[in-house]
């Protein structure tokens, strides 16, 4: 009986210092972990995150680019930190939820080494060709890659990036077999794609966009499963010839295990105040898809993905590193 009164007490204590934590939180900066270098969608998200939190919560919110073993590093460091809300990750689905798949050591557990707060946008590829490629539709690119099997070069971010996570499912849909051209991030593939070095990429739609809008790429199918308010013009890979293929990554807001609840719930809800209104519109304004909801959705969302990456994976014959 005397220890269950303390167990009680001590439960009670516990939550008394998380209700006022949460309270006085944020008493100084915040540092906002990002994997990816400055640039990028992920980075992009995280800067207008901490922008609205720096606004909303009156203390500065900093963007922390950690990048490195496709997020492996950024990863690790955040699941080691302190859970006292003053260090956050905002990260996209892969590296959560692929990267168990492709490394035999990543320095983190997805499952239990973060605390998960929202899902903050979907984000779609957009399947690009250089203008030198003789093609026009997704159509004309499967024929052309069915003539010269394994010749087709297909750029993407890294092995298991979610470009290439995009490659792999339509090569799968379609019986299609490309070059796959890895590289150390996004920004050298388009390069290379711009330069005529490779043929073709599936690039994150709120990069590619500018290139396609300015003619300086040829857009030809949106993996999402609707087309975009920004290029109605253009098709989804499912409307034009491949159907039911759909490929969409995510970007989330985590935290180190055993963040106080009250410090989460308190992040959950403003985010998703905000992005019901102002920037959630600023996130649609670049090809994003502002999501929000429960932090356990997004707890669900990375074993439901998780499952499927590696169900992609292991059909590729990808092997950990």
């Amino acid at each position: 009986m005397i220890q269950y009164v303390r167990r009680s007490i001590c439960a009670l204590l516990m939550f008394g210092f998380g209700v006022a934590s949460a309270q006085t939180w944020p008493t100084g900066p915040v540092k906002i972990v990002v994997p990816f270098p400055p640039g990028g969608s992920v980075d992009m998200v995280a800067r207008i995150v901490a922008k609205r939190l720096s606004d909303s919560l009156g203390q500065p919110f900093l963007v922390d680019n950690r990048a490195g073993a496709s997020g492996n590093i950024a990863a690790e460091f955040v699941s080691k930190s302190t859970a006292d809300g003053n260090t956050l990750f905002v990260t996209s689905s892969g590296v959560l939820a692929a990267n168990i798949h492709l490394y035999k050591r990543t320095g983190f557990d997805p499952f239990k080494d973060f605390t998960p707060v929202i899902r903050l946008v979907n984000q779609p590829n957009i399947l690009m060709v250089h203008p030198s490629v003789p093609v026009n539709s997704v159509k004309e690119l499967i024929a052309l890659a069915k003539a010269q099997p394994g010749k087709i070069t297909m750029g993407s971010a890294g092995v298991g990036t979610g470009q290439d996570i995009a490659a792999k499912q339509f090569e799968m849909a379609t019986g299609v077999k490309v070059l796959h051209v890895p590289y150390k991030g996004g920004a050298p593939a388009l390069n290379d794609l711009l330069g005529g070095v490779i043929q073709s990429m599936f690039e994150t739609s709120p990069t590619a966009l500018q290139y396609v809008t300015g003619n300086k790429l040829r857009g030809l199918a949106i993996t999402s499963d609707k087309r975009s308010p920004l290029l109605p013009n253009l098709p989804t890979v499912a409307e034009a010839g491949v159907p039911g293929y759909e490929s969409i990554t995510w970007i989330g807001l985590v935290a180190p295990a055993g963040t106080p609840k009250a410090i989460v719930d308190r992040l959950n809800a403003d985010l998703n105040k905000a992005l019901a209104a102002d920037m959630g519109k600023q996130l649609a304004e670049i090809s994003l898809d502002p999501i929000g909801g429960t932090p356990q959705s997004v707890s669900d969302v990375i074993r439901a993905d998780s499952a499927m990456y590696g169900q992609i994976i292991k059909q590729a014959g990808i092997e950990p590193q």
